[in-house]
């Protein structure tokens, strides 16, 4: 049976074997494949979606603070119907250098010639000076009514990474002739009626240009007048200005200025001498937003032996942003009178006999408007009084000179108004008008020598790319004069209008021509001291 079961597995194997070399010639070609067979299927399982839910946003109750809005696109320049003359260049880090000088010559009526010139070196980042002047002179159909000026200055600036260092040095002479007398009756020679004044100064000074680490600005600075007559009078003058400020946040700053006025005077070959010194320390708070300013502070003052507090708060309001604004306040000053300052006002004046410095209290109260993208106003009223007011009088000989009177107390109620109209910088009219009402005097009847109205205007038009033509005005009504016998005078106003045009004939050169008191007015601005009249004066400037 086992040998049965054994033959029988052998012959299945042998038949098998042989099988499969039949299929093997039958078809050499087909592939041999082995299929695998499993229950194992790969899934991949369903991602997790992640839902997002909107929280509402928490409610800012902070006001926005828009500090950097953009006003009106105006230039206001107040210009003034005074002769044209160069200007220092000023600072600029990132300064464009071109033509930077700048020469004007010209001649007119009265036998008046004019020079002016600007010159300008440095590179306008690390240095920078200026030399500027200018001179003129007339001489006019009455005898003696000659004149002359010539002024001369130079300045210079060092820029370092945080600070600027400036100086500058000035000579300036003036030469008048007092020739308010009667000529039918005095006679003098040129040489007893002459005034020449020499003013030498020098300055110095230094400010931060960047922010530093403590957050303070500043500027000291002092200058040092030596002023003389003919070398037969001399003063010496010394003003130093510190002031310094410090920003707490946008709002809030806090600022400290003294201010000192050392002043002597001397009569050449005298061994008196007068002085005259003012002292002043003005601490002051400042707050400010976008829609109201505020300055509040004191200064305590050392006028020679007199101790003062003067007042120093004022505000504006803006009522509509860019709109009206309303100005108030209550601020006081000292006015530094000197030999210098005096006789720069009223060239005809004595030698003065005394010195006093004049101090203002002012209570102000008014608007200011911006109508249109072109057009503002501003008019203010005010109270203010005075002490030590020096007045001019006519002296009582042959009143062709002035001698100072002292004003203990004097009262002036001042309405103020001007006015803009600016078109970019094409076509400009600027307007102002002061009234003074002078009362109160403890010392002399009347106010002498002071302008109760004065209206100026000016006009600047670039009609053309070459021509700027331009216009201005001053009309004044006359003041109280005192003359020599002690009669009281009203001077009669006047109206002084002047026109004038410049032509720009190549990149270098252009030709200027003036009309000066075109209504040929023989108005008295002091006592028996008519102006010329009519003045015609042209000529050329050359920029190179």
């Amino acid at each position: 049976m086992i040998k049965t079961r054994t033959r029988i597995i052998y012959f299945l194997i042998a038949f098998s074997f042989f099988y499969s070399k039949i299929n093997a010639q039958a078809d050499t070609t087909r592939r041999q494949t082995i299929e695998i067979t499993s229950s194992y299927k790969p899934v991949l399982r369903n991602m997790v979606k992640i839902n997002l839910y909107a929280s509402p946003l928490t409610a800012d109750t902070s006001r926005p603070r828009m500090a950097y809005s953009i006003p009106p696109q105006n230039l206001f320049f107040a210009y003034q119907p005074v002769s044209l003359k160069p200007l220092a260049l000023q600072t600029d880090t990132a300064l464009q250098l071109g033509d930077r000088n700048q020469l004007k010559l010209g001649f007119g009526s009265f036998t008046t010639p004019y020079v002016s010139g600007a010159f300008s070196f440095g590179d306008g980042k690390h240095n920078l000076g200026n030399i500027y002047g200018d001179y003129i002179s007339s001489r006019g159909k009455i005898e003696n009514q000659d004149f002359s000026e010539i002024n001369v200055k130079g300045t210079g600036s060092i820029f370092s990474e945080k600070n600027e260092t400036y100086a500058s040095a000035a000579f300036a002479q003036h030469e008048y002739y007092q020739y308010g007398y009667d000529h039918t009756v005095d006679s003098f020679s040129k040489s007893s009626i002459r005034r020449s004044y020499q003013d030498l100064s020098a300055s110095i000074g230094i400010r931060n240009i960047t922010s530093n680490t403590v957050g303070i600005n500043y500027n000291p600075h002092l200058t040092l007048h030596t002023f003389s007559r003919e070398n037969k009078v001399s003063e010496t003058t010394l003003l130093l200005n510190l002031p310094a400020e410090k920003k707490f946040g946008e709002s809030v700053s806090v600022k400290v200025t003294a201010l000192g006025n050392f002043d002597k005077y001397q009569i050449k070959n005298s061994a008196s001498s007068i002085t005259n010194n003012l002292f002043q320390l003005a601490p002051e708070f400042i707050y400010y937003n976008d829609r109201f300013t505020f300055h509040g502070g004191i200064t305590p003052s050392w006028n020679n032996n007199t101790v003062s507090v003067l007042p120093n708060i004022y505000a504006e309001a803006h009522l509509q942003e860019q709109v009206l604004i309303i100005q108030a306040g209550w601020v006081g000053r000292y006015i530094a009178n000197s030999f210098r300052t005096l006789s720069g006002e009223n060239p005809y004046m004595q030698d003065p006999v005394f010195l006093n410095n004049t101090k203002e209290i002012q209570y102000y109260g008014g608007i200011k408007a911006t109508v249109n993208k072109h057009f503002t106003f501003n008019a203010k009223a005010a109270f203010i009084s005075y002490t030590d007011m020096p007045l001019f009088i006519n002296d009582t000989l042959d009143g062709k000179s002035f001698y100072v009177s002292n004003e203990s107390k004097l009262s002036n109620l001042q309405i103020h108004g001007d006015l803009n109209f600016i078109s970019q910088d094409k076509f400009t009219i600027t307007g102002a008008l002061d009234l003074n009402t002078y009362t109160g005097m403890h010392d002399n009847a009347k106010a002498w020598g002071l302008t109760p109205l004065k209206l100026t205007g000016s006009l600047r038009w670039n009609a053309f790319k070459e021509v700027l033509i331009k216009g201005d005005i001053i009309a004044f009504s006359g003041a109280k004069a005192l003359l020599k016998n002690g009669n009281e005078k009203t001077l009669k106003g006047g109206t002084d209008l002047s026109a004038g045009a410049e032509f720009k004939i190549n990149k270098q050169f252009s030709a200027w021509l003036d009309f000066d008191n075109i209504l040929n007015s023989k108005y008295e601005r002091w006592n028996n001291y008519p102006v010329y009249g009519l003045q015609v004066i042209g000529g050329v400037i050359v920029h190179f």
